[in-house]
């Protein structure tokens, strides 16, 4: 018996020769024990023929140990020349049934970040908060529809009323984005097409960072700062309430989230108590602005 599958290929130009294109292939029919060794081949190194033009793509330079377990979706993200045609293969994304969420491990130690962010609240931060999360969104999801999407697409569909997807779907969301524009090797000034952007909505950096520091600092009670970007490369500062964010509907802000600023107070209350302002200032010495710039290209 065959897997029933549903395909999708979106592409985006993220340069002026570079096309971005996202290819993910969900099964929707129902699941048989099997060896998956197209992706198992793809993580050692092997040569791999993208699904939808058939052309040999460049492995992943590091190679990574999988299971051989029934995967239920994957989505292989390549960049293709438009002169000349070659691809390379970018990252892969897959999700094995059962186990589709996980805790993301960080790119730096948990004290990389002081003194702007401590070391015990990094700690505390992502293994119990968004281990948290990440938890209670498995438990949420488990037995529906729900359970082999991807979190994007749980989030751009969601069911608002339904608050356990909600809360935690978003946490794990939005922790995983956290984590990733900081960084203390990553590029510390603007530059490219996201800076063209944001001098464009905004006139100079200062007038950018003080939008964005206003939208962390006035959010009342709970809740993340956004710097978002929409279709055609136009970018905006938003704030959302609690886990909320731009990707939901009916939220009060929209776009795709490049930049995101956690302004609940475990984010920052052990070391700044309730001085908010100047963690909202030690944050712009971490951002990782070369992640910001991949993710607007990638998303605009």
């Amino acid at each position: 018996c065959k897997d029933l599958y549903q395909k999708e290929t979106k592409s985006r130009k993220i340069q002026n020769d570079t096309l971005l294109q996202i290819f993910t292939l969900s099964k929707v029919g129902r699941f048989i024990n099997q060896t998956n060794k197209e992706l198992n081949d793809l993580y050692q190194g092997q040569k791999y023929l993208h699904p939808e033009t058939g052309k040999k793509v460049k492995p992943l330079k590091k190679k990574l140990k999988i299971n051989y377990l029934d995967t239920s979706w994957y989505e292989v993200r390549t960049e293709i020349n438009i002169s000349t045609k070659d691809t390379s293969l970018v990252e892969v994304r897959f999700s094995e049934k059962g186990e589709a969420f996980e805790l993301p491990k960080l790119n730096y130690a948990y004290d990389a970040l002081e003194p702007h962010i401590d070391a015990k609240t990094m700690e505390i931060h992502h293994s119990k908060h968004h281990n948290g999360y990440t938890n209670n969104l498995n438990a949420a999801i488990a037995g529906t529809d729900l359970e082999n999407s991807a979190i994007e697409t749980i989030l751009g569909n969601l069911d608002m009323s339904n608050k356990a997807v909600r809360n935690n779907g978003g946490g794990f969301y939005n922790h995983s984005l956290f984590w990733n524009i900081m960084n203390p090797e990553g590029k510390q000034a603007l530059s490219g097409e996201l800076k063209e952007a944001i001098l464009s909505a905004y006139g100079t950096f200062e007038d950018f960072k003080a939008a964005f520091s206003k939208a962390a600092a006035t959010q009342f009670g709970s809740g993340w700062a956004w710097l978002c970007v929409h279709e055609g490369g136009k970018v905006e500062v938003c704030a959302t309430p609690n886990q909320d964010n731009p990707l939901m509907p009916g939220v009060s802000c929209s776009g795709t989230p490049i930049l995101g600023l956690d302004v609940w107070e475990h984010a920052y209350y052990l070391n700044y108590q309730n001085r908010r302002p100047d963690y909202i200032e030690a944050f712009f010495n971490v951002i990782n602005w070369t992640e910001v710039e991949k993710r607007f290209l990638a998303s605009k």
